[in-house]
């Protein structure tokens, strides 16, 4: 166990507690709680919002899937990034206008139904598992690969971990966990493309025309269909991770914390420019790794390949620069399950304990508890699946959590916003029909069935041919909302002229 490293870690940790202990005094509310009172500005939201977007399957997923599968795995990388796109332009604004603490209360602004509400939180709770699987399998792989301790033992001290920092600092705490994150990992990632970059004299074609030979695919490294075989496939992953972002509750919350929609749109291009260069330094991390690692070495530490970037850094720069690195990515994981243990806890406290409950009726202090005790069930239940998914690549699960937000939350949040005739019964349809064909789909599919023993979940061959069941799912959740909202009467065009006008401006009080 190297020394070096258990300082770096102590220094991340302590820095994260002590942020945890000053926000703890400041969140007295729920608003508080779940939005930092709406007060970050732009660029502070924007760097939480990189903070909670450069995740582990960024930074050891990403790096992993470039370094072992060339082309295809920076397909990720080009997804995530365009993502934010359909963020800035359908999204962001329309939200904060609506909305006061979760999605549900963006939808509501036009359905005051519980059952839009219920199916609302069910999806966000469903994506919040998905997406915190993945960051507890990094964690567990990283802090296994360092210390030498048991994965699940790992995986549990990460759990411990993020349920304090919700448990006391709410949003608050959470944001500049994020913020101090998002600047340590633009540094470490920077620093290893820059030592990438100085052994190929700074000629990025010497880069590439070494890559060539550099891994057993040969000159195929370099272009797509190593991984993805089937070009629907290619396009399925693609329509999850451009579309996604847009209807992934843990980003869509960040836009509750500022205080106008000016300032969500500038929180937006400040994120857009931080995950936009750091996903072209991507490409340095995974060829780098390719090079100077080695897909042997990566696939014997992980066979997932989820350590290809610390390795890259050992072999660069020694246990100095592994050591930062590895304390670098494990408070990008600590900040960003720390987001998302939220996020869950406020879909289960604030729509499903306090509006569908208790009617709308509960106190500050109740839903304060009902936080809280939310908080530990997710962060237990996620632990739970993430000790059945250690040799899962962390940005393929992460896939899947962008699958069933663009597939559950995505059509219900357009329809709301653009289409007149949407009604109720639309938005339980539109939800549940996305929600249940990713999920079954998902089931069936490749990721989950194989007939090779122990390559995946299930020994079998796969039902569904696609990975990634998005290019299907995505269809379905849109057209379960067409169908549910035709095949009934209800109609409330001025609540929609209301609700139009409200996500435009702000409502009518900043006209």
């Amino acid at each position: 166990m190297n020394g070096t490293v258990i300082v770096l870690f102590l220094i991340i940790v302590g820095m994260t507690l002590v942020i945890t202990y000053y926000a703890a005094k400041k969140t007295n509310s729920a608003s508080d709680f779940y939005t930092a009172g709406g007060g970050l500005t732009g660029w502070q939201n924007g760097m939480a919002i990189a903070g909670d977007y450069l995740s582990a399957a960024s930074f050891l997923g990403i790096a992993g899937a470039i370094a072992l599968y060339g082309f295809d795995g920076f397909l990720f990388s080009i997804g995530y990034l365009v993502a934010y796109l359909v963020v800035l332009f359908i999204v962001a604004e329309p939200l904060r206008n609506l909305g006061k603490f979760t999605l549900a209360d963006m939808i509501n602004s036009r359905f005051d139904a519980k059952k839009v509400r219920g199916a609302a939180a069910l999806s966000s709770i469903t994506i919040v598992i998905f997406y915190m699987i993945a960051q507890l399998v990094g964690a567990g792989a990283l802090i296994q690969l360092l210390f030498g301790i048991d994965y699940i033992l790992a995986v549990l001290l990460v759990g411990i971990m993020m349920t304090i920092y919700v448990l006391f600092g709410g949003m608050t705490a959470t944001s500049w966990v994020q913020i101090i994150k998002a600047i340590l990992l633009m540094a470490g990632t920077a620093i290893i493309s820059f030592l990438v970059l100085q052994k190929f004299n700074f000629n990025i074609m010497e880069m590439f025309t070494h890559m060539k030979t550099a891994t057993p695919h040969g000159a195929d490294y370099l272009n797509p269909g190593v991984k993805y075989k089937m070009p629907l496939d290619t396009m399925s992953l693609m329509i999850a991770l451009v579309l996604g972002t847009a209807g992934l509750p843990h980003i869509l919350m960040r836009f509750f914390t500022v205080k106008d929609a000016k300032t969500a749109r500038s929180s937006v291009m400040w994120a857009t420019w931080i995950v936009g260069i750091f996903y072209v330094m991507t490409i340095f991390l995974g060829l780098g790794a390719a090079a100077f690692v080695g897909s042997d070495l990566i696939i014997a530490t992980n066979p997932a390949g989820n350590m290809a970037a610390p390795l890259l850094a050992q072999a660069l720069g020694g246990d100095l620069l592994m050591s930062f690195v590895s304390a670098v990515a494990f408070a990008t994981i600590l900040a960003v399950v720390a987001g998302l243990v939220l996020t869950g806890a406020s879909a289960f406290a604030h729509d499903i304990y306090g509006e569908i409950i208790k009617k709308g009726k509960a106190t500050e202090k109740q839903q304060m508890l009902a936080a809280r005790y939310a908080s530990i069930g997710v962060s237990v239940f996620s632990i739970i699946l993430a000790i059945f998914a250690q040799t899962m690549n962390v940005a393929f699960l992460v896939s899947l959590a962008f699958c069933i937000a663009a597939s559950a939350n995505l059509p219900v949040i357009v329809y709301t916003i653009f289409w007149k005739n949407f009604n109720t019964t639309g938005a339980v349809t539109a939800i549940m029909t996305g929600l249940i064909s990713a999920l079954v789909l998902v089931s069936i599919s490749p990721s989950v069935m194989n007939p090779v023993a122990g390559a995946a979940i299930l020994t079998g061959n796969p039902i569904f041919p696609l990975t990634n069941p998005a290019l299907v799912s995505v269809p379905l959740g849109f057209l379960g909302g067409w169908i549910g909202s035709m095949v009934t009467k209800e109609r409330d065009h001025k609540k929609f002229s209301e609700v139009k006008v409200r996500a435009n401006t702000g409502g009518f009080r900043q006209l």
